[in-house]
């Protein structure tokens, strides 16, 4: 999974890039996370405001900085679909079978 936050280096931009590192980290995605600055890059997605999300090349949020549980659903849900040919259920979110409650799962 491929995750970029578009700002220019705005407080609110650095915002969404610092939590959505953290919650790829909390809960266990295989991510990459990449912060676009460059305001030209930035325009070929086509979003009005900053900070914007992008994940695996489809802008999911712009505008505004969501709530911690919206991160989560929107990390959570693009992640489930791009693993949904995965055999088993294992979303390949780490630690899944390990008892812990699996973020997509419930």
């Amino acid at each position: 999974m491929e995750i970029k936050v578009l700002g220019t280096g705005c407080p609110n931009c650095k915002t969404l890039e610092k939590i959505t590192r953290d919650m790829v980290l909390e809960i266990g995605l295989e991510a990459s996370v990449t912060k676009e600055e460059d305001i030209m890059k930035i325009m070929e997605y086509g979003i009005i405001r900053t900070p914007g999300l992008v994940i695996d090349g489809k802008v999911v949020m712009s505008g505004r900085i969501p709530s911690v549980n919206e991160l989560k659903e929107l990390l959570t849900k693009n992640y489930s679909n791009e693993n949904n040919n995965n055999s088993g259920n294992d979303h390949g979110i780490r630690g899944h079978d390990s008892g812990n409650q699996c973020p997509v799962c419930g």
